[in-house]
C-alpha cells in the first residue's frame, strides 16, 4: 500500500548517465513521481529527493556515476539519494558505500522504485518528523538481484521529460554476450511488453500532443521474444496510429535490421528515412573476436539496400576502436572498409576493458596512444561524411520538427532525414516548439553541426 502523503509538497532533482533509454526512463519516473506530489526541484534550490540512473558501458561512465553521485549528495545535504541504472546493478556494493547514498536498485528492482522510496524514504521522513538524529544510522540499502537471468521486470516507459521528442521504450535486456560488453549482467536478458501495450502508450502520448516518438531499448529488433511476436509487426501497428507524424528507430543490430523492415520503412507512412546501425568493427577477424553476428558482407548489403530504396536517408554507424585483438592492419581494413560505405555518420567509442568480459582473454592489446589515435581518425572522417551529406541539401525546402531553445542556444530541429536546422536567433521563437514547419536550408551554421535555415 502506497501512502502519497509521506511524497506531498517533496522536491526531487534527477540526473541520468548514458543511453536514450535511461533517460526515457528517468523522465518517467520523474511523472510517477509528480504524480505522487513530488515536483522537480527548482535551480538553486536544494532536494529532498535525489535520483540518479547510472551508466556503466565504459570505465570512464562508472567514473562520471561516482562523479555525479558525490555531487549531487555535496549539493543537497540531508537528502533521500537513490541509486539505480546499469552501475548500480554491477557495483551495488562500491556505490553503497558512498556516504550519503540511501537506496541502492537494481535493473529488476528499479520497475518497482515508487513502492521501495514508500518504504524507506518514508521510515526516514518519519523519523525526520520526529526531529531524531538518523546521521549515524542512515546506511545505504541495497536491492539487487545477482544474476542475469534474475531480472525479469520490465518497467514502461514513454514520455519526453523536458525534451519535444517522446522515447518509448520497447525492448530492455540483452541475451547477445558479445565479448567485449557487460549490458546482459546490467540489464538482463531480452524482454519486452505487447504490442497491444505499446499501441496504447502511443496513443496516450498522441493525446499529450506528441508528434514524434524515437522506439528505443537495448536490442530492440529483438523484440517480441517474451511476448511470441516480432518487431516488423510492432512498427506496421505503430505505423497506423495516424496522430503520430514521425516515429524513429533509436539502433538495430544489422542480423536483426531484416530487408523486410527496410522495405517497409521506405514506403512508411510514419517511419522516418533515419537508421542507427551498430558495427562495432568492419575487420571480419575483429568481429568474430567480438562475438558479433554478422560481417562486413551482411553489413554492406543492409546500407546498398537502405540507399537503393531510400536515398535520402541518414544512417549513423556504431564504431569501438582499439578493441583487444585489433592490430594496426586489422584497424587499417576497418577504416578502408567504412570510409567506402555510403553512411552520414560515425559514433566512435574507443575501447574499454570491462571486469568480467570475455574480451580480456584476447592476448593483443592495443595501447591508449593507439586508441586515441585511430578515434581521431574516424572522428575525421566522420565528419567529412557529415558534412558531404548536409551539403548536399543546401538550398532544399524540407519539414523540421522544432524543438524548444536551451538557455543560450537558438531554437533548432530536425528534418525527415535528421539534418540538424538551426533558425537565426531573431528567428528562435519558442512558439515553433512542437510544430512541424517549411524551411528553406540554407550554409552551415558557424561550427558547421547544422545547417541554417528560414522559414518558408
Amino acid at each position: 500500500m502506497i501512502d502519497s502523503s509521506a511524497f506531498q509538497d517533496k522536491k526531487a532533482a534527477f540526473y541520468t548517465l548514458g543511453c536514450k533509454l535511461n533517460f526515457s526512463e528517468t523522465s518517467t519516473f520523474a511523472q510517477m513521481l509528480q504524480q505522487m506530489g513530488v515536483r522537480s526541484v527548482p535551480k538553486g534550490e536544494r532536494a529532498d529527493l535525489c535520483l540518479i540512473n547510472t551508466c556503466s558501458v565504459t570505465e570512464m561512465a562508472d567514473h562520471k556515476c561516482r562523479q555525479a553521485i558525490h555531487r549531487m549528495v555535496r549539493e543537497n545535504p540531508g537528502a533521500f539519494v537513490v541509486v539505480t541504472g546499469c552501475y548500480a546493478q554491477l557495483e551495488p556494493e562500491e556505490i553503497g558505500k558512498i556516504d550519503g547514498v540511501d537506496l541502492v536498485l537494481g535493473s529488476n528492482e528499479k520497475a518497482q522504485l515508487i513502492q521501495f522510496l514508500n518504504d524507506e524514504w518514508s521510515k526516514v521522513n518519519r523519523v525526520e518528523q520526529n526531529n531524531a538524529d538518523l546521521s549515524e544510522d542512515r546506511k545505504a540499502i541495497v536491492h539487487v538481484v545477482n544474476t542475469p537471468k534474475d531480472i525479469k521486470t520490465f518497467a514502461p516507459s514513454c514520455s519526453r521529460g523536458n525534451r519535444t521528442r517522446y522515447f518509448l521504450k520497447v525492448q530492455d535486456g540483452c541475451n547477445y554476450f558479445c565479448t567485449y560488453c557487460t549490458i546482459p549482467y546490467a540489464r538482463g536478458f531480452s524482454r519486452n511488453p505487447s504490442i497491444e501495450s505499446l499501441v496504447q502508450q502511443v496513443e496516450d502520448a498522441v493525446e499529450e500532443g506528441a508528434k514524434e516518438i524515437v522506439l528505443t531499448g537495448v536490442n530492440i529488433g529483438d523484440f517480441g521474444r517474451t511476448t511470441n511476436e516480432k518487431f516488423i509487426d510492432l512498427v506496421k501497428a505503430l505505423d497506423l496510429i495516424k496522430g503520430i507524424k514521425r516515429f524513429r528507430i533509436s539502433s538495430l543490430e544489422p542480423d536483426l535490421l531484416s530487408d523486410e523492415l527496410i522495405e517497409f520503412c521506405a514506403q512508411s507512412r510514419a517511419f522516418m528515412p533515419h537508421f542507427h546501425i551498430p558495427l562495432q568493427s568492419g575487420s571480419d577477424t575483429v568481429l568474430k573476436l567480438m562475438h558479433r553476428r554478422y560481417d562486413t558482407s551482411l553489413f554492406e548489403h543492409k546500407i546498398k539496400l537502405i540507399k537503393e530504396t531510400m536515398p535520402d536517408a541518414f544512417i549513423g554507424v556504431d564504431v569501438i576502436v582499439g578493441a583487444r585483438g585489433e592490430t594496426p592492419e586489422l584497424f587499417e581494413e576497418c577504416y578502408h572498409f567504412i570510409d567506402s560505405l555510403d553512411i552520414s555518420q560515425l559514433h566512435v567509442f574507443p575501447y574499454s576493458e570491462r571486469p568480467g568480459t570475455a574480451a580480456l582473454k584476447i592476448p593483443y592489446v592495443v595501447s591508449d596512444k593507439d586508441k586515441r589515435m585511430r578515434s581521431k581518425r574516424l572522428i575525421a572522417l566522420s565528419d567529412e561524411k557529415t558534412h558531404g551529406f548536409y551539403e548536399h541539401y543546401i538550398g532544399q525546402e524540407a519539414e523540421v520538427l522544432f524543438e524548444k531553445a536551451t538557455r543560450g542556444r537558438t531554437m533548432h530541429g530536425f528534418t525527415r532525414n535528421y539534418i540538424r536546422v538551426e533558425l537565426p536567433p531573431t528567428l528562435a521563437d519558442d512558439a515553433y516548439d512542437n510544430e512541424l514547419k517549411m524551411v528553406r536550408l540554407g550554409g552551415f551554421n558557424h561550427d558547421h553541426s547544422a545547417l541554417m535555415a528560414t522559414i518558408i
